[in-house]
């Protein structure tokens, strides 16, 4: 079992309600039910009852404190580095136009007569 299923499968059973807990998890929910679903498959069995309102079932309230304990033991996570804002801008040379040719009229101007 990933640490990352099992805060996704606490998520849901503290709220009861999969939306509301990808959206408190800040993941899709696509992706929440696709961690959920795996997380079943190796468990065995469902871990929620999705017919009406979501509610846990046997193996589900089973699995909870221990998921529960597993998430505090786990060592807490390095923070993610942040790049620093800024960096090198290429100057903007010219116009956005190719380069006119030498000896060759610009396409857009007329030449004047004498």
């Amino acid at each position: 079992m990933k640490l990352i299923q099992l805060r996704h499968f606490v998520a849901v059973a503290e709220k009861l309600h999969f939306p509301r807990a990808a959206e408190s998890l800040d993941i899709s929910l696509a992706a929440l039910y696709s961690s959920i679903e795996k997380l079943e498959e190796e468990v065995g069995h469902p871990l929620f009852t999705r017919t009406g309102e979501t509610r846990l079932t046997k193996a589900g309230t089973l699995l909870l404190p221990e998921a529960r304990d597993r998430i505090a033991d786990a060592p807490t996570p390095a923070p993610k580095t942040v790049a620093p804002a800024g960096g090198k801008a290429k100057a903007s040379k010219g116009k956005g136009r190719t380069p006119a040719v030498k000896g060759q009229p610009k396409p857009y101007k007329t030449r004047q007569g004498r």
